[in-house]
């Protein structure tokens, strides 16, 4: 595709900072942000002119009303056509200069051929270093559809079905480890005193994280689709968790009977008011709302799911976010299954089941779209605390257990419908 000649100079230029601007920061950019952003020197209202003018040529859009914009996929493979005509020219230009200095070389050449023939009456030949290294590679840019951009993460385009699986593995591991030592048939008898609660839930971690990655090289080394990579750990998660628990003593029963100190930190509460788990559910947003918008690996995810052609191209390590995110993933797995086993007391091989289409519905209710790239952590925790009150609702007023399935589908249904239609809109 090459460059649309019919857009003015301004235009790309605003263009391009749109681009840079939201790989940047992943936020819808307005009018106000470009005037500080560039060096212009427009003011706001003739930004926003020029920005309704891109919208109406499809380069950008609006992902709600009073929202700045983000590029489309028509933007972005302009914005990657841009970045390779600069890079051709560069190219050009360094061409050009190795010309100019070969032809100074052979001019020398043959200058020195000239005046050693004359000063011994000998036939002179010179010839030219040869360079038999390549010093130019080959670089190719191939389209991908948006069918094709996976990842592990809801924001990076990508679904992950073995997350309640993988808590299940984690969660038998820390009940396991924190069963009551008074407890007769618990798991492991040689464990005489209480362990440090800090080492079941590394090693529940550690656990959590190794299932994840299994993930994540699925998809950033195979190039896997997340839906199949996820569905296959699934299953070997859950085949883990089967034998883990069966390999007790007495056969396969649940794990339980845990230790007091553990049911207390999880289940307590701060100054007889607070729960625990209030207060873990509040760090945890704090800290992916940190990770989301202030570090590097944040602004690659939004990039990533956005759009991953343009990330790669604008110096986003796809394969290394992706791994990163993953280890991220696992980790919140890690400690999610080591409250979960604390807050049930009680750990089966159902521990975990359907676990990820409750995440998955609380996204989604939240505002993350399956076609990436959009997400906030308030909508998150909006949707969460929605689908909670949902399911609460529904158990209050005594819905048969086997309904409660059926309209949680139907969420889920309506939720991607719509996504889906605001996706196609935007296209």
């Amino acid at each position: 595709m090459a460059v649309d000649t019919s857009l003015s100079e301004r235009k790309l230029t605003i263009l391009k900072a749109i681009i840079q601007n939201y790989l940047e920061t992943g936020e819808p950019v307005g009018s106000r942000t470009l005037s500080k952003y560039t060096d212009l020197n427009l003011s706001s209202a003739t930004i926003r002119n020029e920005m309704a003018d891109l919208e109406d040529l499809g380069y950008i859009f609006q992902p709600h009303t009073s929202a700045g914009r983000i590029p489309s996929d028509k933007g972005y493979r302009l914005y990657v056509d841009m970045l390779m005509e600069e890079k051709e020219q560069e190219i050009a230009k360094r061409e050009s200069a190795m010309l100019e200095k070969t032809d100074k070389v052979e001019k020398v050449l043959q200058q020195a051929a000239r005046v050693l023939a004359t000063n011994t009456n000998y036939a002179t030949m010179v010839s030219s270093p040869i360079n038999n290294r390549n010093t130019l590679k080959f670089i190719q840019l191939s389209q991908v559809d948006a069918e094709q951009i996976v990842a592990g993460l809801i924001v990076l385009a990508g679904t992950d079905l073995s997350a309640g699986r993988i808590l299940g593995c984690g969660a038998a591991i820390s009940a396991s480890l924190l069963q009551s030592v008074t407890y007769a048939s618990r798991m492991y008898p040689q464990i005489t005193e209480p362990l440090p609660l800090f080492i079941p839930l590394i090693i529940s971690i550690v656990v959590c994280v190794a299932f994840s990655l299994l993930n994540g090289f699925g998809v950033a080394k195979l190039h896997m689709h997340a839906f199949i990579i996820s569905l296959g750990t699934q299953l070997i998660a859950y085949g883990v968790l089967c034998l883990y628990i069966d390999s007790q003593a007495g056969g396969a029963q649940p794990i339980a009977t845990l230790d007091p100190e553990y049911i207390e930190f999880v289940n307590g509460e701060l100054f007889g008011e607070i729960p625990h788990l209030v207060i873990f559910f509040v760090i945890a947003a704090i800290v992916m709302w940190f990770v989301w918008n202030k570090t590097t690996l944040g602004k690659n995810m939004f990039a990533i799911g956005g759009n991953k052609e343009a990330a790669a191209v604008s110096g986003v390590n796809v394969t290394k976010s992706i791994m990163l995110i993953y280890v991220v993933a696992g980790i919140l797995y890690g400690v999610a299954a080591f409250l979960e086993a604390g807050r049930v007391q009680s750990v089966t091989t159902q521990t975990g089941l359907n676990y990820e289409l409750d995440a998955m519905s609380g996204c989604v209710i939240g505002g993350v779209s399956f076609s990436g790239g959009v997400g906030t952590i308030g909508g998150i925790l909006i949707g969460v605390i929605t689908l909670q009150v949902i399911n609460y609702s529904l158990y209050y007023l005594q819905i048969n257990p086997y309904l409660q399935y059926i309209i949680k589908g139907v969420i889920i249904i309506l939720a991607v419908a719509i996504d889906v239609r605001k996706y196609i809109a935007k296209k």
